[in-house]
Parts: C-alpha cells; structure tokens; sequence
C-alpha cells in the first residue's frame, strides 16, 4: 500500500493543536509516525533519514490510520457532547478550599518530618519543667502492670515458699529412706535368717532379699572401713590449712559428693537388676548370674566405700570451721553459697534441670543434717566446759544460711527462666506420688536417695559415744549392754520411722486431695 509523503505547513500544525487541546497535533491526512519522521527530516534536513523514514511509514500505514481514526471519533463525540453545570439540575456546588499555609501546619505539627523537636535552652525553665514534668524516673524506668506486681510478689514470697516446702517434704523423705535403712532392712535380714534356721532349707532368696543383703554387706564394710580412719588426724591436717584453702577443700569435697553420689544411684541400680536376674534364673545359668552379681556388689561396695570416705572428710571440714575462732565458719559459708549463686542463677535452664536442682538440694540439706550429727558427737566425746550453746548458734547459722542460699537461688531462676511457683507444687505432687508409691510411667523424675554412705558416716561417729556409756566388767557383761543399748537404739529408730513414714503418707494423701480439687476448681 502507497501513500504520498509530504511535509506539513506550520499553518496546518498549528490549526491541529488548536483542535485537540495539545501541545502537539496530527493532521487528518497523516499518521503520527509521519509526522515525528517529518520532523526528523526537517531537522536534520538528509536525503538518505527521509528516503529509510518514508519506507518504514509505508510499513505502518495501515495500522496508524486506525489509530487516527479513532483519535478523530473521539475529538467529534467529545465537541458534541461537552459537560454543561446546568445539566446536574439543583446539584450543590463544590465548595472552594482555602489555600494550605504550610507555616501554620508546620507550627501545629512540628514533629510532622520526624525531626527532633526544638529544645528549651534556658536553665531555669529545663529544671522548672523537669519538676513539673511528672516521675523523675520516667526516662530510664517504665511504669509497670499488674503482671509485673505478680512477679515480684512471685519472686519474693510465692516462690521461696513453695521451694522450701519441696525441701521441707524431700528432707523427710530422706529422713524416711535412712531409717528404713537402720530399721527395715535389718529386720527383713533377721526374718529370713530365722526361716532358713527354723525350716533347715535353704531356698533361692528373691531380688528384694539379694537387694537387702547386698546393701547390708555394703554398709558393713563401709562402717569397718571407716572404723580404720583416724578422725582426729585428717582433722589436723584440715586444721592445719588457712582459712582461704578451707573452704576450698570444702568445695572440692562437695564436688566429689555430688560426682560418687551419682555414680552411686548407677552402681546400686545395676546391682538389684542383678539380684533379680539371679532369683529368676535357671539352673544352667546359675552360675553365671551368681558371678555378675558378686562383681555388681563389689563395684557397688568399693563406689560407697569412697563416698562414705568423701563424706566423712567433709564433716571433718565442717567441724574444724565450727570449732575454729577465726571466723573460718562465716567465710565458708559465704564463699560456699555465693558460689552456688553464681553457678546457677545465671543460666538458662528447664523445667526438668529446675527439677534435678531443688532435688540436689533436698540431698544436700540431709548431709548437712547428718554433719551437724557428726559435729555434734565430736563435741560430746572431746569438747570441755560450756560448748552446747556455741554449738547450736553455729548449726542455726548454718541451716539459715542454706535455706536463705536456695531461696534466693529458685527464686531467681524462676525470675530469670520465666517460671511460675506452679511448677514447685508440681514437682511436690510428684514427690507425694512418690511417696504413696504411685509410680505412672509418664513421672520422668523422682527423688534419688542413697542413704549408705551416709549411715556410716553417722554410725561411725556415734560408735564411740556408745562406748562410753559402756560399763567396765567382763566381756559377758558388756555385751550384755551392748545387746541393751542396741534394743533400745532400735526401739527408738523403729518409733521414728513409723511417725515418720505415717505423717509422710497422710501428708502425701491430704496433698494429693488438694491438688485434685483445685485443678477441678479451675476448670
């Protein structure tokens, strides 16, 4: 398709943009391709740009004539049809806008920009509105809620409370486990001895009889062991330290305790999985059980006989800090305690570590309880003139410090950790289940206590007070009393463990009710 190409005049261009309203036109006759060629060819006013432009306008043609044709409806449909105000008909009028004065919106937004606002630099005026200005505190504190005054009272009354009646419990629980062990296991060996005499055969004793004398053979090997320990020269060798190795020695010991005392839940653990194996087996297998479970035992003996050692050295530390009167009781207990506080307050821990801890300390307030013992018996065979009263000032001294030590330290794990005092009557829940030997299988944790070590610790110490209480005379005598104070020994022991053990189940059972009804009420 051919098309004549020729240059518009200025009269013709000037008549278009007068027509559609613009800045620029496009005649009737040519494309607007055309006419931006046109011009190009003007202005550069070549041959060859006009011949290359004309022969891509021919191209073109077609579709910019559509083009054109329909910029041409539209300017005729919008002469024809132009917008009359009288057409709206009682339409209101637009109201006209007064003129935005940015000054006066600036004035009354002056942080509009987010720009610093302007500062009073008058000293007078600054001080004058700072009093005026409301809490002298408010740039470097926010006011707080209801949810931070529960906080705080968690942190200062709820928790520490909570914790300590855990402690509290646990303590008895412990208390319960020693006496059963000077109490029930005797008594349970005695039984089965008294069948094997009285019936002259011998049957396969089952796991909790091998269970029994094991420990029974474990605590008299640890007492002999311990009765070949001369207190008095590992108590001037501690004696014979400063003050600063004191208490350095103390914690080194109290690391070991905690070490051999989880060593020792493993070993006697694998050694009643042995005595049950060897009461349920067979003949043929016989004896290979009886040789795992006398190597079982051995391990067990010799890991107790070590802690039992490690205990004993402790006490001795204690009591040359109590008796001492340089104040070595007061440095031990601050460089012990705060350095329990800085070991654990400052790190992140779970709900189950938060459980293994306040179940550590349970652990650590009965061996503390069975030093006081230990220095309490030194003091009765070696101690002169008025010592009782110096003697319970320190032990209070001590217990205050370690109930005021596990306070501060759960309740600010709790702080720290994000933990409610909820999580305390959990774990006290737990520990009545315990109690009332309810063992489901979804309890992942429970109070862990071997109290052998420390039994012959204890009997260690009070040995020679029974002895002194001795009479003199013939062997037949005094074995006469021995058999006496033993009885009586028992007697009082058994008393304890049945008041013992009967409050800790009704307490257990009220506990447990409680807890029952309040999670009932709650829902």
């Amino acid at each position: 398709m051919e098309s004549d190409f020729r240059f518009p005049s200025s009269e013709s261009g000037n008549k278009a943009q007068n027509e559609i309203g613009m800045n620029y036109s496009v005649p009737e006759s040519q494309s607007i391709a055309e006419f931006a060629c046109q011009n190009t060819v003007a202005e550069t006013e070549t041959v060859r740009s006009t011949t290359s432009c004309i022969s891509y306008v021919e191209l073109r043609q077609r579709y910019v004539n559509g083009v054109v044709d329909d910029v041409n409806s539209y300017k005729e449909s919008s002469m024809t049809e132009r917008w009359n105000p009288e057409s709206l008909g009682n339409a209101a009028k637009l109201e006209t806008m007064k003129s935005l004065d940015w000054r006066r919106v600036m004035a009354e937004n002056s942080n509009l920009l987010g720009e610093a606002p302007c500062v009073e630099m008058a000293p007078m005026k600054y001080f004058m509105g700072e009093i005026h200005a409301g809490n002298s505190l408010r740039s470097t504190i926010s006011v707080g809620n209801a949810k931070k005054r529960q906080r705080v009272y968690n942190t200062i009354f709820h928790v520490p409370f909570r914790c300590e009646r855990l402690i509290f419990a646990g303590f008895f629980v412990c208390v319960d486990s020693f006496l059963s062990l000077l109490t029930i296991m005797p008594t349970r060996i005695l039984i089965t001895i008294w069948r094997v005499l009285r019936t002259r055969q011998f049957q396969r004793p089952d796991a909790a009889e091998l269970s029994d004398f094991g420990c029974f053979v474990v605590l008299v090997l640890g007492i002999t062991a311990l009765q070949w320990i001369d207190i008095s020269l590992i108590y001037h060798i501690i004696r014979g330290q400063g003050t600063l190795k004191l208490y350095v020695v103390y914690n080194v010991l109290e690391i070991f305790d905690k070490l051999c005392q989880s060593l020792g839940e493993d070993v006697l653990q694998v050694m009643f999985s042995s005595a049950e194996g060897l009461s349920n087996c067979s003949t043929e297998t016989l004896k290979l059980e009886l040789r795992t479970f006398i190597f079982d035992a051995a391990i067990a003996i010799a890991a107790l006989l070590i802690h039992s050692v490690i205990l004993l050295a402790q006490a001795v530390t204690l009591s040359t800090c109590i008796i001492a009167h340089n104040n070595a009781l007061q440095a031990l207990l601050v460089s012990n305690n705060f350095a329990e506080i800085k070991s654990n307050v400052f790190k992140r821990v779970s709900k189950d570590n938060l459980h293994n801890l306040v179940y550590s300390d349970i652990i650590e307030r009965f061996h503390i309880t069975a030093f006081v013992l230990f220095v309490l018996a030194q003091n009765i065979l070696e101690a002169e003139g008025s010592w009782f009263e110096g003697f319970l000032t320190n032990a209070l001294m001590v217990y205050m410090c370690e109930m005021l030590v596990d306070s501060i330290k759960h309740s600010f794990l709790a702080k720290f950790n994000d933990l409610k005092p909820d999580a305390y009557s959990e774990f006290l829940e737990d520990l009545c289940k315990q109690i009332l030997n309810e063992k489901p299988e979804e309890r992942q944790k429970g109070l862990t206590f071997i109290p052998l070590a420390p039994a012959c610790v204890v009997i260690r110490v009070l040995t020679p007070i029974y002895s002194t209480l001795l009479p003199y005379g013939p062997f037949m005598w005094r074995l006469l009393w021995i058999v006496i104070w033993s009885s009586l020994t028992y007697a009082m022991l058994a008393i304890s463990k049945i008041l013992v053990g009967l409050s800790l189940r009704k307490f257990a059972t009220w506990y447990l009710n409680f807890r029952q009804e309040r999670k009932q009420h709650v829902d």
